[in-house]
């Protein structure tokens, strides 16, 4: 009689209609256990899921069941990050309202996700574009504006004067705007910042306490804040009262300079050339160079490109004067937009500096002091004595830095500063699938904040979205209301949140999200925050990350919370790689989620995502691994449905056992101990898999060689199948909760504790012996290392598998080799 095909199909609805219908995955602050949140980080609503996303669900779904099993009251929520362009070009180019595009996206997201068997607490989702979500965007912001982490003031935007529009980054393709391929130009525009810069220091800081963080996650973090010590030093130009400051990390080099570079967005520049033959010149670079990314622009292979101003200024610690340049490598948001050229000590100035005829000066020799600016190569980056530098000449250039920066100070021309790459937030957005900024302009008050018991300021319907302009623009009634403070007319703000602000703080509201007091409950956030375990990609590791800790910073001073990290452990899974290129719907690569688990089932994918590959490096997709994936779960459920009568035979070690049956139950324990410690310290759910599969392995042989009835050792076999099914539980829920019913346990698997092992039953006590027939490997047993060879000969012919290849044959030879091998000739 054949045993019971595994069909996910079937059994997969089974169990994940049982498991919603019990709640089985509902969190709640009352419990005696201790407390783990697990999240990933929430995905933008695309509504077509493909493996290279599911790869972060099952990652982090693996893990939250198994830390139920191991005993903690465990969070794991999900919600949808769904404000954003997508939806709003959708709006332009389909004629379709954003929310509802959006809202249908979740649900078909939701519907696989559901499918995919993930044990969210589906009762604390929540999606950003709900009133009731950025109400507290709003609050926020009003906060933030209080303290004056919140203010506005002009910086330059992508514009298209074609659509008479402002473009985000990623709408800008080559130069031109994605919609009509006009030339983009930059345009300054009065917009909202939070002031970031304020937690400089403390961002910085606190990474050195995330000892749970990549190592070159940090590292991307504290470039970016790039925090630097030096001096700010005052140039005059000459003719004029005006000064030009720049930030140098270098002040030793100060007498070596020979030229200063402006940023083409830098306000001086229409300035210095106003009315001068070289104005239109320079304006025209300056424009050119807008034009490109700063990726393009501070790209160190590319040729870089200036042009004189015409315009000189006076160095002040030797009062010689130089010429003012524009170059496109200096952008404004970096320093000061102003960089002082040395070309003797600095290799990207000297490459400038001789491709445009600059005076090279040397201010620190080599140990030769042979160093001559007109004959060098290239620049000196060294340390070495100081020259040509005034009082500091012979002194070494790194023991004088301070005094230099003093005697500055003495004479009024610079100071010491601590430079900062990071830069204050730009959140406003020209757009409207966005958070509305809860600001009213009025001619008399001047601007006005939203009073909170007017949150939230909701989006309007009643906007078109034709490709140009704002679309808030064109809704009168969003447009027109009257002034909080003096009850005349008023115009809202029209720009919107930047979408990262939705991803700041939502790992909070998670912990209660129908709270209507605050953006949180500070009693149900102070139990589950911080976050224990977080996963995302690495392409998170610097914006989202960091202001998701700004935030975090933010509402604590604000006294909502008494954390300052928000996540304690943080995990960047690697990409699924397919066809040599990252899984993506632009590439042409995605292999569909759905189709995956309509053909396999939802356990094969899983099982195959976590199998492949450790969860921080990639993952290169093939099928014949999802095939295996499948024949391996299909081998476990005819061997536990085949076998489940041995669960009836004793599981402590009661009966009498012989080697074999010891050899089993050792495996059984090690394999409890490896799975236990790859999730638990190692986070390496591949080789976890892998010892299971060994486990498989191991039972297989030994019910091979017993034969259906295992008269002896059945508790080791029986053991071995309970264990078996409760450490795939984490990896394979379906397959898992349909065994565990099979063998008569209770439901359900998930509430079951996690396998316990006997560190006495982990230290091997036999070793294995294979059996030969005629040279071909035909079993394997398990003996004593100590065993004799009568033994061991005895122990081989016993086996049934063996006694039926002697049959009907003679026995020509048969070699012992202790512990190893038992080799027989018949013929």
């Amino acid at each position: 009689m054949s045993s019971p095909r595994y069909s996910p199909r079937e059994l997969e609805p089974k169990w994940q209609a049982r498991w919603e219908e019990s709640r089985l995955y509902r969190s709640t602050e009352k419990s005696s256990r201790e407390k783990f949140y697990c999240l990933e980080m929430f995905p933008y609503p695309s509504g077509d899921l493909h493996m290279g996303h599911m790869r972060n669900y099952a990652i982090g779904d693996a893990y939250a069941r198994f830390l139920r099993m191991k005993g903690y009251n465990v969070l794991y929520p999900m919600g949808y990050d769904a404000f954003g362009l997508p939806a709003e070009n959708a709006a332009i180019t389909r004629k379709v309202d954003p929310a509802k595009w959006t809202r249908r996206s979740i649900e078909r997201m939701m519907s696989v996700q559901r499918r995919m068997g993930l044990s969210y607490d589906w009762e604390r989702t929540l999606a950003t574009c709900e009133p009731a979500y950025y109400h507290w965007n709003q609050w926020i912001f009003l906060k933030f504006l209080e303290r004056g982490l919140a203010y506005r003031r002009s910086a330059p935007v992508n514009w298209c004067p074609s659509c008479g529009t402002v473009l985000a980054n990623e709408q800008v393709e080559n130069g031109g705007c994605w919609r009509c391929s006009s030339q983009v130009e930059k345009k300054d525009l009065e917009q909202w910042f939070f002031k970031i810069t304020e937690y400089a220091d403390e961002l910085l800081k606190d990474l050195d306490a995330l000892e749970n963080w990549p190592e070159r996650v940090k590292t991307m973090q504290r470039n970016w804040i790039g925090r630097s010590e030096g001096a700010e030093i005052d140039f005059p130009l000459v003719g004029s009262d005006t000064i030009i400051s720049t930030f140098t990390t270098r002040p030793d080099t100060v007498f070596g300079i020979t030229y200063l570079v402006l940023a083409p967005e830098h306000p001086l520049v229409a300035q210095l050339v106003s009315g001068s033959e070289r104005e239109k010149a320079v304006l025209d670079f300056a424009d050119r160079a807008m034009r490109q990314s700063a990726i393009e622009r501070t790209d160190e292979t590319r040729d870089k490109v200036g042009i004189d101003t015409g315009r000189r200024f006076i160095n002040p610690v030797n009062g010689q004067q130089f010429p003012i340049l524009v170059a496109d490598y200096v952008l404004m948001e970096y320093g000061t937009g102003a960089v002082m050229g040395v070309p003797a000590h600095d290799q990207r100035d000297f490459e400038f500096a001789r491709k445009y005829g600059l005076p090279v000066r040397v201010v620190i020799q080599d140990e030769t002091g042979a160093l001559d600016g007109d004959t060098m190569v290239c620049a000196y980056e060294g340390d070495g004595p100081m020259v040509d530098s005034g009082p500091f000449n012979g002194r070494n250039n790194r023991e004088a830095m301070g005094h230099f920066v003093t005697h500055l100070e003495d004479n009024g021309w610079g100071r010491s500063a601590v430079g900062y790459r990071l830069r204050d937030w730009l959140i406003s957005r020209q757009r409207y699938w966005g958070t509305p900024i809860p600001v009213i302009y009025c001619g008399g008050c001047g601007t006005v904040p939203v009073p909170e018991d007017q949150l939230p300021v909701l989006l309007p319907h009643d906007v078109e979205f034709t490709g140009e302009g704002n679309p808030l623009e064109t809704s009168p009634s969003f447009l027109n209301t009257s002034c909080p403070s003096c009850s005349g007319p008023g115009r809202r703000e029209t720009d919107t949140m930047d979408t990262f602000i939705d991803s700041s703080h939502y790992f909070f509201r998670y912990t209660d999200p129908a709270y209507g007091k605050l953006p949180f409950d500070p009693d149900k956030a102070a139990y589950w925050m911080p976050v224990d375990q977080y996963i995302g990609g690495i392409e998170h590791a610097i914006l989202h990350l960091l202001y998701a800790r700004f935030f975090t910073k933010g509402l604590r001073d604000l006294g909502l919370t008494d954390v300052g990290e928000p996540f304690t452990r943080l995990l960047t899974q690697g990409m699924v790689i397919k066809d040599g290129a990252k899984m993506s719907k632009s590439m042409g690569n995605v292999v569909p989620a759905e189709d995956m688990m309509e053909r396999y089932g939802a356990d094969t994918a899983r099982m195959f995502i976590l199998f492949a590959s450790p969860p921080e490096k990639e993952l290169e997709w093939s099928d014949q691994g999802v095939e295996g994936s499948f024949r391996f779960l299909t081998r476990v459920h005819r061997l536990v449905v085949e076998n489940r009568h041995l669960l009836n035979g004793a599981i402590g070690g009661q009966e009498v056992e012989d080697e074999t049956a010891r050899s089993l139950r050792h495996a059984t324990h090690r394999t409890i101990r490896k799975v236990t410690d790859d999730i638990e310290r190692r986070f390496q759910f591949n080789t976890a898999i892998s010892a299971i599969m060994e486990l498989v392995n191991e039972l297989q042989r030994f019910l091979t060689e017993r034969g259906p009835e295992v008269t002896a050792g059945r508790g080791a076999a029986g053991e071995a199948i309970r264990v078996i099914v409760l450490l795939l539980s984490p990896f394979a829920p379906h397959l898992a909760e349909e065994l565990w019913e099979t063998i008569g346990q209770p439901y359900s698997v998930a509430l079951q504790e996690w396998p316990q092992y006997d560190p006495d039953l982990t230290v091997s006590s036999s070793v294995e012996v294979v059996v030969q027939v005629n040279g071909k490997v035909r079993a394997r047993f398990a003996a004593n290392p100590e065993a004799s060879e009568e033994e061991l000969k005895e122990a081989a012919l016993r086996i049934p598998r063996i006694k039926e290849y002697l049959e009907g044959s003679e026995l020509v030879k048969l070699v012992v080799v202790p512990g190893k091998l038992v080799s027989i000739v018949v013929r």
